[in-house]
């Protein structure tokens, strides 16, 4: 698994679309910026856009963002689970870095806040590498020495 993240319009989904070679190869891409619903991948590279709105939509659900970033596991982990079925599987993850700047007045903003940067830790622990992207320019955080 490999984890994008960076700011708002700061290049992610293109530079991801560029170096995994998308224009050219069969893949999923799932925005949950439309949809919380993953339909069934029937690609081997599955590329999950917006995991801070998926986060979101979990911190909806529960008043305890410890509870959404406990699902959030649950999900990640059945996301590695099928990457690993198959040597040539690949999830990559994109999300909106949301932990940086002015802290938010409203309360559930806060708390999603919160449990958006719990579950981008987890995943970042979890990935094989992780590339942060801004202003289109890709600085890899981690890697585990393997080849996009």
């Amino acid at each position: 698994m490999h984890l994008v993240t960076g700011g708002a319009f700061n290049g992610k989904k293109q530079w991801v679309k560029t170096s995994y070679g998308l224009e050219k190869k069969a893949h999923n891409w799932h925005s949950f910026y439309k949809t919380d619903k993953t339909e069934e991948w029937t690609e081997s590279v599955v590329i999950l856009e917006g995991i801070e709105r998926h986060v979101r939509r979990l911190s909806e659900k529960e008043e305890d963002p410890e509870a959404a970033r406990i699902e959030w596991n649950k999900e990640l982990a059945g996301w590695l689970e099928w990457e690993k079925e198959e040597e040539s599987r690949q999830v990559v993850l994109i999300g909106t870095d949301i932990t940086k700047g002015i802290v938010p007045a409203n309360a559930f903003d806060r708390m999603w806040r919160d449990a958006a940067g719990w579950c981008f830790q987890d995943a970042a622990k979890q990935a094989r590498r992780v590339i942060q992207v801004w202003y289109g320019l890709p600085q890899i955080i981690k890697n585990e020495g393997e080849e996009i």
